[in-house]
């Protein structure tokens, strides 16, 4: 009887850490983290509203970072969730 515990010989494949976890861009997700600081300074430097843009940043970043925390893999859910809204009616 074999060992659960013992992996098999030949099976064993050391894997890169950068390959198992998921792009975050101070705590928050690549993506949304890029689109936030991109519409921040649209609104802070293009409108000249730099408090508002300052605001948006932090509030937006400070929650795609605690939902990250949560769930690396929030956006590719909320995204399926919001194309597959229909479906899921009762």
């Amino acid at each position: 009887m074999m060992n659960a515990t013992r992996p098999l010989a030949g099976f064993d494949i050391p894997v890169h850490r950068a390959l198992t976890e998921p792009l975050l861009l101070g705590g928050a997700p690549r993506a949304v983290a890029i689109i936030n600081g991109t519409l921040a300074a649209a609104l802070g430097l293009g409108l000249q509203q730099w408090l508002a843009g300052l605001c948006l940043f932090v509030i937006g970043h400070t929650l795609a970072a605690f939902a990250a925390k949560r769930d690396p893999d929030f956006l590719p859910v909320l995204m399926r969730h919001l194309r597959q809204r229909g479906w899921l009616r009762c």
